[in-house]
């Protein structure tokens, strides 16, 4: 069976018995969790978070691309959020990668030019985490009072280590 039909029919079974529909639409403990799409991280568990708790954006790296400033604005703004988690995890992808190698492949797998695109890849985990925090405490549409810290997860032992 495909992926997409399992996950369809596990949310047959989800549905069955869901009973959060009263669930305010601003998480209760004001929070958004910046952090990668990878699969190993279960960012409500390791951060002992409940459904309606917080905000989690995610994507490739767990970076603060102008997508997820979008979206920590709608949270701040819209729905009250005023601290901001950003994390990303030890054995990251994005530590594998250079642009042009990217960009290579895509030419030769695909015959598409990405020659424009910046993927952001990384080479020091520690740096990436400074540098997303530092980006959003600099951006203008992020208040000043918005409490913005940053920690690397490690896959290998589920432990988070803030980064100053």
């Amino acid at each position: 069976m495909a992926s997409i039909d399992q996950a369809l029919e596990a949310n047959e079974r989800y549905a069955r018995s869901f009973d959060k529909h009263a669930l305010p639409k601003a998480p209760a403990r004001r929070l958004a969790v910046l952090t990668c799409m990878d699969a190993r991280l279960d960012p409500q568990s390791f951060l002992g978070l409940e459904l309606g708790d917080a905000h989690v954006i995610r994507n490739a790296g767990g970076r603060a691309t102008e997508d997820a400033v979008r979206s920590l604005v709608i949270s701040q703004r819209l729905l009250g959020t005023n601290e901001v988690l950003v994390i990303h995890h030890t054995d990251c992808g994005m530590l594998t990668f250079s642009n042009q190698e990217l960009v290579d492949r895509i030419r030769e797998e695909l015959g598409a030019d990405a020659s424009g695109w910046d993927f952001l890849p990384f080479s020091d985990l520690e740096q990436s985490v400074r540098d997303d925090v530092e980006a959003l405490r600099r951006s203008e549409l992020i208040p000043d009072d918005v409490r913005i810290a940053g920690a690397v997860y490690d896959v290998g032992t589920g432990r988070l280590r803030e980064v100053g």
